[in-house]
């Protein structure tokens, strides 16, 4: 058999419980569903680190946060033993081992690598959609930021491309720009070409769409797809519960998100399956590109996302928790020449998985080079028998020996979570409390106890080893960070804040090229 293409789609803040065809019955994603009926559904899959950059990384190296250093939205200097660079401590990434491999690469989207938003990622064609931009360079340079400032630049004075931010994340919006010019429709319309596009060689394509993250922006028509009052309300618990987790007050306070009611969620609800019916579209225009070349049998595709959203879920909004709706991700494998068809799969699986799916797909009719599961497992040996599966999944945040780390393992029913600011422990059943309502610590501490010891196992290791002292896990005396709100400007645009005086916006901010200083509107 030749070398298969390889294609990875993912999307950015996606739960776990947004397709149609794996139990939602109000939302609409018939290319979502037609992806499922391809190949293998895992409904049990992780971000080992869920928030946007580790999360990248896990994918792209095949390690874990120990390794990879980037427990948070950006990155941990190395410890003692480590090499000093990423590739050096993880080897290649992704791309550049699918390309020593025979394959053509290009990557379409967002990266979101850090501390260079252009980090060299191996792809032979790169076409960034970053979703901020620090400099008029960055600007300019992105792919996407720039189509729109040369083909359409009526739209170029808008400052938000994808809707504004920050403190207008879950406010519900309509997108600035038509379907036909959005990111996802630009990211979609790329991926078709490279498709297209044949050399000889096999493909390795990797497509990131920056939604449905916030702000919940879809185009019309897809913003009245869904009413409000047929949403349902965020499911919470005990707020001692769900407030164990002293991030979740303390991010809902940096974005706003404090006092969102329940007919304000079900509006922010029906926008999020707004976007995800619109990217679903998308994904749709990307599925007619392969199966319109006459190798789409021996195409793999992957649908993934970084991580989910709470939505409102324990009272809480954006992802960095433990709790299913930020950690737990949709996960489709799909290869009809190989795999079977419409399945399910309880397995645990995680995103550093992935590279243990692709390389393993480009040793079709090959003895070398191997496999290179790297930090993972091999998924499509799992699916045709000839590898076990994990028996437990690990999750880290935050830096190891910090008061902001910790800790998540999950074994069959059971998920078990430490959190080094005040010593904190919950262990939820998923299967019979699928909704993590009632922490078990009070009397399952057999379990608890012997998860923990999972967990310190999983701390043994050179960058983790700072989140243990002796022989348990490190815990600080509990103590609320200070509040604070975040604001994401147009930078590249001059744009670092609001102005003292309201007045003073036209100091500041120059629109569509109107004449700067104090002006009336």
């Amino acid at each position: 058999m030749s070398q298969p293409n390889v294609l990875f789609v993912m999307t950015d803040q996606q739960r776990f419980d947004t397709i149609a065809a794996l139990g939602n019955a109000e939302i609409y994603t018939p290319h979502l569903d037609r992806l499922a009926q391809r190949g293998a559904a895992f409904t049990n899959a992780y971000s080992t680190c869920p928030v946007c950059v580790p999360a990248r990384y896990t994918i792209r190296t095949g390690c874990e946060p120990p390794t990879t250093r980037s427990f948070s939205n950006g990155l941990s200097q190395p410890v003692a033993g480590q090499a000093e660079t990423m590739e050096g401590r993880c080897g290649p990434y992704l791309a550049h081992t699918m390309q020593s491999r025979g394959y053509r690469t290009f990557g379409i989207g967002k990266f979101h690598t850090a501390p260079r938003w252009d980090e060299d990622l191996g792809y032979e064609v790169h076409l960034h959609s970053e979703e901020l931009y620090a400099t008029a360079d960055q600007r300019r340079r992105d792919a996407y930021a720039g189509w729109i400032a040369r083909e359409h630049p009526q739209f170029d004075y808008i400052e938000a491309l994808m809707g504004e931010r920050t403190e207008m994340y879950y406010m519900p919006q309509i997108s600035p720009l038509p379907a036909a010019l959005t990111v996802e429709r630009w990211a979609a319309d790329r991926a078709v070409e490279q498709i297209a596009a044949d050399d000889g060689r096999p493909y390795f394509g990797f497509v990131s769409f920056i939604g449905p993250h916030p702000p919940f922006a879809p185009p019309v028509p897809f913003n009245r797809m869904y009413d409000p009052d047929r949403m349902p309300n965020p499911v919470v618990g005990d707020s001692a519960v769900d407030y164990m987790d002293e991030q979740i007050p303390w991010m809902n306070h940096l974005i706003w998100a404090e006092a969102i009611n329940d007919p304000h969620a079900r509006v922010l609800k029906a926008r999020y399956y707004g976007e995800i019916s619109y990217i679903d579209d998308c994904l749709g225009r990307i599925l007619d590109a392969v199966e319109a070349r006459g190798d789409a049998d021996n195409t793999v595709i992957c649908f993934f996302a970084d991580h989910g959203d709470h939505l409102g879920d324990h009272h809480a909004w954006q992802k960095e928790s433990f709790f299913e709706a930020a950690c737990r991700v949709p996960f489709l494998v799909s290869w009809p020449d190989r795999l079977p068809a419409a399945v399910r799969r309880d397995e645990l699986v995680c995103l550093t998985d992935l590279f243990a799916i692709a390389t393993a797909a480009a040793t079709a009719g090959r003895r070398r080079p191997a496999v290179e599961v790297r930090e993972g497992i091999d998924v499509l040996g799992l699916l045709d028998g000839r590898s076990a599966p994990r028996e437990f999944l690990t999750g880290m945040y935050g830096e190891p020996g910090s008061p902001q780390f910790k800790i998540m393992i999950r074994q069959d029913a059971w998920k078990y979570i430490f959190m080094a600011n005040g010593g904190r422990e919950q262990l939820f059943d998923v299967a019979a409390d699928p909704a993590e309502f009632h922490n078990c610590m009070s009397h399952e501490g057999q379990i608890g106890r012997r998860l923990r010891e999972v967990a310190v196992r999983a701390c043994r290791v050179p960058g983790a080893a700072a989140g243990l002292a002796g022989d348990d896990l490190r815990a600080f005396p509990f103590q609320a960070r200070p509040l604070r709100r975040i604001y994401q400007f147009d930078r590249s645009r001059g744009v670092v804040g609001f102005p003292a005086r309201p007045e003073d916006v036209w100091s500041i901010f120059s629109i569509s090229g109107g004449r700067r200083g104090s002006q009336t509107p």
